[in-house]
């Protein structure tokens, strides 16, 4: 994921977004978003200050981000807004929800999560879960996620790659029972 957001070069080969080089281009950065893990965060601003940050950036009404924020409001489970505390000073879970909200605010085209599911309760689980599962059919955004959750990946997820060692060992298209119970035979093999 650090690849396809340009934050490492890669040794060899080339990252296109729409055709073009994304280390010489800035565009890219405003259809797509992403939230691979707690360095995204500003720890010293407050919540509120991070959002309006990227609000600011991507010039997004005050309005659209109050929508965005009623989105959410479950999933913040009023753990975040109006704290008065510093990111730095919340949770890992609750982090976790900020940087995801903070990627989500854009409504970006292409959205990459890394371990969405990290550091959250079981109820903030479900929710991003059912979040991510209408998120792509409302907004016709692309999510990537990379997740060791292969319940939730194979729920969410309409394509499923799994990647050892930089290379593609299983591609598969759907959810279905079949698949679902073929991941969790090529996992058990793998465990023995």
């Amino acid at each position: 994921m650090r690849l396809l957001t340009d934050l490492i070069a890669p040794n060899s080969g080339t990252i296109l977004s729409r055709g073009k080089h994304i280390n010489k281009t800035e565009n890219w950065k405003f259809y797509t978003s992403s939230y691979i893990d707690t360095g995204f965060l500003i720890e010293f601003l407050t919540p509120e200050e991070y959002f309006n940050f990227i609000a600011t950036n991507y010039k997004i009404s005050k309005i659209a981000l109050e929508s965005t924020f009623k989105q959410f409001s479950d999933f913040m489970n009023d753990e975040i807004l109006g704290k008065r505390k510093y990111i730095r000073d919340f949770s890992l879970g609750n982090k976790q929800k900020i940087g995801i909200i903070g990627a989500i605010i854009s409504k970006p085209e292409i959205l990459f999560l890394d371990e969405p599911f990290n550091s959250l309760d079981p109820s903030s689980q479900i929710e991003m879960k059912n979040f991510l599962q209408k998120y792509n059919t409302e907004f016709g955004t692309t999510v990537l996620l990379s997740s060791h959750n292969i319940q939730y990946v194979a729920d969410i997820c309409n394509r499923i790659i799994i990647i050892e060692r930089g290379k593609i060992v299983r591609d598969e298209i759907g959810a279905t029972p079949a698949i679902r119970e073929e991941l969790e035979k090529y996992f058990e093999n793998r465990a023995v």
